[in-house]
């Protein structure tokens, strides 16, 4: 891995964690409509998760779904790139967004990675286990050692 990769040139990144409360699958614009409904509806939940110090995601004001489409866009793009990548939390029975993970470069040369997560704020029992489920995952499964889990 060279000092400006993400992640070695030949890592194939996972594509999935799946456990009896939710499922994880690369986020896409295919998820805009329950992605944006789903942080929406939650937006003073996420602010106050640990991992969103700044109060500048979400916007208070929200997105328009044109606006989300670009933003899932984005994300797409970064992952099929190795650049960063961003995971959608799905209930594993309705297939419903119930939340999303990040795991992108630390700002800080403390960390190889950043990760934040959130639920929608009628899933907020799962803030804790799915900040650990994906902890446990990126220690078995992922090529980073120095883990930024964002006070969690």
């Amino acid at each position: 891995m060279t000092a400006q990769a993400f992640v070695p040139d030949n890592f194939d990144p996972p594509v999935s964690l799946v456990n009896s409360r939710f499922r994880l699958e690369p986020l896409g614009p295919q998820h805009n409509h329950a992605d944006h409904a789903a942080w929406m509806s939650s937006i003073e939940h996420i602010r106050s998760t640990p991992g969103y110090p700044d109060g500048n995601w979400p916007p208070l004001t929200g997105m328009t779904p044109e606006e989300n489409l670009a933003d899932l866009r984005r994300h797409a793009d970064d992952f099929t790139r190795n650049v960063g990548f961003t995971f959608t939390v799905l209930d594993p029975v309705e297939d419903d967004v119930i939340g999303c993970v990040y795991l992108y470069p630390s700002d800080s040369e403390e960390w190889d990675v950043t990760v934040q997560s959130w639920v929608r704020a009628d899933r907020a029992t799962l803030d804790g286990p799915l900040a650990d489920a994906v902890a446990r995952w990126l220690t078995t499964d992922w090529p980073w050692e120095r883990i930024d889990r964002c006070g969690r």
